[in-house]
């Protein structure tokens, strides 16, 4: 305790430095150091918790003689804890400096050395190397100075050390570093100008604060404006206050504080329209407060339409080797149906060569044969149907108009009185090589389909017509270029959508609720014309009715369509007195109408065009009935010379007999009452029947008269 109340006599470093924050007086901040701690000597407490607590690093050192020679060295007699906290150095206090520091130790006896031989207060800056700081010094002496001490206050300045060098280097450097950010925002400027981006910078209230010449060049084509930096949207597009709100629309979510990414069409529809890939970021000031938003922009409409065209390529591939692989699940069982069908085949033609032989005792085991296997045929078949509808076909050079006129018989029957079949068979069609059962079984189920798209009743339009398909006509339809023959159903049903209508061939796919539909139905039409080397196409618009095409290739072999000879005929009184006047300009169809209708009792009247047939109207003959083609030569069609020949015979039936071509001349079938259309082939039957009920007909309305 003695030796703590001698140095509490001494003169205390601690007061000393509270009254010398500026060493301005330093003979006076000694004396009043000196008067402070003689103050404080009855309360060593008090001293020691200010010691303690105080900010500020704080020691004091006493000088003795050493082997550098006298006062070379000092002993740290005191230290408060903030001395580590500043000098970086632990447990300082009964060391020595050259024990600490060897390396500077000169440097700082000769510091404090000074102080103590001048009692001259000093402050500095050095740094102590062995840490690598920065120390901001206070020293003076502790009198007397036989005591050899000396005070010493310091803190840490390293970081203001540091900041003052960096400021000092960046203000060395701060011409280079301004001439190389002028030249940076110049290269970023040129960039910017340049880029194919559509760059746009905007304010608060959508005026331009920047644009590039790509986004003024590509506003000016699709809006019809060239903005310039001052601009402001409102005056450009005052005239058009829709396409300012597109615009403004446009910006929105930017201007409301969004960064996002969108991808959509942008223009003005009268000037032009594109998509575009819109990147929108939030344009703020130095305070971090947003005062607008800029745009980066690309017209991507080429690349999203190459994008549709691999999708739509993608999807076409993807059905053909799905409908490809239904196809070849069938291959084996249709392998099986070719066996069985040469055992029915063949036991008929034995058969027959049995017959021929006299040989008749054969004959029963031949039939037992073909029967076994027509059966095995029938199960193989409708285990076939059961899976996908593939059929295996028996091609024929076929004249597909022969097959519609008993086809349409049937085709009524199934779908019903609500529902009106007509058929529009083109002349002059091309034969193709085709399985007419498995055929006639195709145009059934579009016609079933059609039916079930008309819950009301409609129309089932049954077309074939002639097609020749060039090389990207065919590639748009998946088929090889050439001559096809088509046959056509159409309805005027709900249609289908399009975003399912790609499906709609896929086997067991069907729109239909549960139970009411397989799904195999268009499946066996795809895999039909597959086979037969065709293709189909189907086209459908909701709430107008759906078209679905067969493509069959044309079959350039012989036909068994032959020519009769020209003959000329005169007319011949009916013993019923009916008169039937025949206008067409091909001799053999007068023919053909002629002698079926002759035999039967009719006068026939042949004429070759519709001038002809008006001077026979002009006149007094009797005309029951007109059967007249469409199409004739001399100007005149046969509506023209119908319409003109009811003008004086109002009640005169009408049988048209047309082809494809034609058709429109009939507004599409819809005729007056008392007219009806026959197509062309048809058979004898069929015309002799029609003719029969139309004058039947005509005698009712008559005599109801």
């Amino acid at each position: 305790m003695s030796e703590r109340k001698t140095m509490a006599q001494r003169p205390q470093p601690e007061a000393q430095i509270s009254a010398e924050p500026g060493l301005a007086e330093p003979r006076a901040a000694e004396r009043r150091a000196t008067g402070t701690f003689a103050a404080l000597s009855d309360s060593e407490a008090h001293y020691r918790t200010l010691f303690e607590t105080m900010d500020e690093g704080f020691c004091v050192i006493e000088f003795f003689d050493g082997p550098h020679g006298p006062l070379s060295d000092y002993i740290h007699i005191e230290a408060n804890p903030a001395y580590e906290v500043h000098a970086g150095i632990s447990n300082v206090v009964g060391r020595t400096l050259r024990e600490m520091v060897p390396d500077e130790a000169d440097a700082w006896v000769t510091r404090y050395g000074g102080v103590l031989a001048s009692g001259k207060p000093i402050r500095f800056e050095q740094e102590l190397v062995a840490t690598g700081r920065y120390l901001e010094v206070t020293s003076f002496r502790i009198d007397p100075p036989e005591r050899r001490q000396v005070a010493v206050l310091f803190k840490d300045v390293t970081d203001r050390k540091r900041a003052e060098q960096t400021l000092r280097e960046l203000n060395e450097t701060l011409e280079v570093r301004v001439a190389a950010a002028l030249a940076e925002r110049r290269l970023l400027a040129e960039i910017v100008e340049n880029s194919q981006a559509l760059v746009q910078v905007v304010d608060m209230d959508l005026r331009y604060l920047a644009i590039n010449g790509a986004a003024a060049d590509e506003l000016a084509r699709i809006l019809g404006v060239r903005p310039k930096v001052g601009d402001a949207t409102a005056d450009l597009l005052a005239d058009r206050p829709a396409l300012l709100e597109t615009v403004r629309a446009n910006w929105a979510r930017a201007l409301a504080g969004e960064d996002h990414v969108v991808t959509q069409e942008y223009g003005d529809p009268l000037l032009d329209l594109g998509f575009y890939e819109q990147h929108f970021g939030i344009l703020r000031d130095g305070a971090g407060r947003q005062i607008g938003a800029y745009q980066f922009a690309y017209d991507v409409t080429e690349r999203l339409a190459e994008q549709e065209r691999l999708k739509v390529a993608e999807e076409a591939l993807r059905q053909a080797q799905k409908m490809e692989a239904v196809g070849q699940l069938t291959g084996g069982l249709a392998h099986d149906f070719n066996n069985l069908l040469a055992g029915i085949s063949g036991t008929y033609e034995m058969i027959g060569i049995r017959i021929a032989q006299g040989r008749t005792a054969d004959v029963e085991k031949y039939l037992a044969a073909g029967q076994g296997a027509a059966r095995r045929a029938a199960a193989l078949t409708h285990r076939l149907l059961a899976f996908a509808r593939r059929q295996t076909l028996s091609p024929k050079p076929t004249v597909i108009n022969r097959l519609l006129t008993d086809l349409v018989e049937l085709v009524q029957r199934t779908v019903g009185p609500a529902i009106r079949v007509e058929t529009i068979a083109a002349s002059g069609l091309w034969t193709a090589l085709v399985d007419g059962n498995q055929l006639e079984n195709a145009i059934l189920n579009l016609c079933i389909n059609a039916r079930d798209a008309m819950p009301s009743g409609g129309q089932i339009t049954i077309e074939t017509a002639n097609r020749w398909l060039d090389e990207r006509t065919a590639r748009l339809r998946n088929l090889a270029p050439g001559q096809y023959v088509t046959v056509s159903v159409s309805d005027t049903g709900t249609g289908i959508d399009k975003a399912i209508l790609d499906r709609v061939f896929d086997p067991f796919f069907t729109t239909k609720p549960i139970g009411e539909g397989t799904g195999l139905g268009l499946s066996m039409v795809y895999g039909f014309a597959r086979q037969s080397h065709g293709h189909v196409r189907i086209y459908s618009e909701l709430d107008q009715g759906t078209t679905v095409s067969i493509y069959l290739p044309r079959h350039l072999g012989a036909t068994d369509e032959m020519e009769m000879p020209q003959s000329a005929q005169a007319p011949r009184q009916s013993h019923a007195g009916e008169t039937v006047l025949i206008v067409d300009d091909e001799p053999t169809v007068r023919l053909l109408v002629s002698d079926a209708l002759g035999d039967l009792g009719y006068a026939c009247i042949e004429v070759e065009d519709g001038a002809a047939a008006l001077r026979i109207f002009e006149s007094d003959q009797r005309i029951d009935l007109l059967i007249t083609d469409v199409g004739l030569p001399g100007g005149l069609n046969g509506r023209q010379v119908a319409d003109a020949a009811r003008v004086s015979r109002p009640d005169l039936g009408v049988l048209f007999i047309t082809g494809y071509a034609e058709n429109a001349v009939l507004n599409h079938g819809h005729i007056a009452p008392g007219m009806e259309v026959l197509t062309k082939p048809f058979g004898v039957d069929d015309l002799v029947r029609r003719v029969e009920r139309m004058l039947a007909e005509s005698k009712g309305v008559a005599s109801g008269k």
